[in-house]
């Protein structure tokens, strides 16, 4: 089995334009800025991040800030910790949806830290999964455009065993319910609600249909959600 969370922080890679400080990996510090600038200019794929390819300019937006500069699922879980937090705490999403989020490392203790057994290698697939059934929730992704989307894989270099496994989901229906199953404790609910609304912007019906069956499955609170899509939303930039 390939390295899941490797490819998970392919797929949301860090995006050039936001801050470089604080950037974080699945293993500690991701490294300097000045490596972000030579990943773009070696290979501008693997610095927009996979997602990139498969979304294109479809959704008109990009991640802002030291999100951006994370990246991959440090991204994943520090939007989905700060959402978390935030709704505990009473805040309104109103208000946090007013101001770019600068997310910070998650506790130890908080079910949302990078080095917890729950994020393991089989949860970080699930991740790519959702994130690949999210931009299918509109049904755009024809023959010609998966065809496309893994040509530029491909010049990622993933690995074929990686490329086989994006080349599978794309063409075949994600069952939605497998993906709820693989989410057992609420921190992974919340992690795989944002995975998915990192993914799409909720402007269609069919992809505000698809949130909306995602969340009534995972069982989440109406009000946790409501914080993550603020969350989310406040994190992105017309592009």
């Amino acid at each position: 089995m390939f390295d899941a969370k490797k490819l998970l922080d392919q797929f949301l890679g860090p995006q050039m334009g936001g801050k470089a400080g604080g950037m974080l990996g699945s293993s500690g510090m991701l490294g300097k800025a000045g490596q972000l600038g030579d990943m773009a200019k070696n290979n501008p794929l693997k610095s927009a991040g996979i997602a990139a390819a498969l979304l294109g300019t479809k959704t008109g937006r990009k991640l802002v800030g030291n999100v951006a500069t994370v990246g991959g699922i440090a991204a994943i879980a520090g939007l989905g910790y700060m959402a978390y937090k935030n709704y505990q705490s009473g805040q309104s999403p109103q208000t946090v949806a007013q101001k770019e989020p600068e997310i910070l490392p998650p506790p130890s203790n908080s079910g949302f830290d990078l080095a917890s057994p729950t994020l393991s290698n089989d949860f970080a697939l699930t991740l790519v999964r959702a994130m690949i059934a999210a931009a299918k929730a509109d049904g755009h992704i024809d023959a010609n455009e998966r065809a496309n989307i893994m040509d530029k894989v491909h010049a990622v270099d993933l690995g074929s065993e990686a490329e086989a496994f994006i080349a599978n989901e794309l063409a075949n229906p994600v069952d939605i319910d497998d993906l709820v199953a693989a989410a057992r404790t609420e921190e992974q609910k919340v992690e795989l609600y944002t995975a998915t609304r990192i993914t799409i912007d909720p402007d269609t019906r069919a992809e505000r249909g698809y949130l909306d069956l995602l969340a009534g499955r995972l069982g989440l609170p109406d009000a946790l959600i409501d914080h993550i899509d603020a969350t989310v939303s406040a994190a992105k930039v017309q592009a």
